[in-house]
């Protein structure tokens, strides 16, 4: 875009580090959107405990809602094909998974996941809890 001034020379707007920047924000959104925890799309109403520590977000999360539906890091799973996408996983977590299942929810269930996740070969288990005061 060239612009005449009144002096007779030519004003340019370079559009170069504009587009840098626009760039640099979308890289921005996708990293941060990407990172945020997945294990919440879920919708669990967790235990409460007065102890709790922060999860890390290296541990692979298995989730089981009140229905007895089977989620592993939010997506939706059977509890068939539970401990074939969960090998993969447990090398980066050192055999520790995290369980999330509803306070409210099918204790046979929970039981289900916990047997496949020994078979899958997680040695520890990280039950997910909200905090109590």
């Amino acid at each position: 875009m060239r612009v005449r001034a009144r002096g007779g020379d030519a004003v340019t707007f370079d559009f170069a580090p504009m587009v840098d920047v626009v760039l640099l924000l979308l890289i921005f959104f996708f990293l941060t959107s990407s990172l945020a925890p997945r294990d919440r799309s879920v919708p669990i109403t967790l235990p409460g405990a007065s102890t709790s520590v922060q999860q890390t977000s290296a541990l692979p999360v298995v989730s089981v809602d009140s229905g007895g539906k089977v989620f592993l890091n939010g997506a939706a799973t059977t509890l068939a094909d539970l401990a074939g996408q969960l090998k993969p996983l447990l090398g980066a977590s050192e055999g520790v998974v995290g369980l999330r299942a509803d306070e409210k929810g099918q204790y046979g269930a929970v039981m289900g996941v916990m047997d496949e996740i020994r078979k899958a070969g997680g040695q520890k288990l990280a039950l997910g809890t909200r905090v109590t005061p």
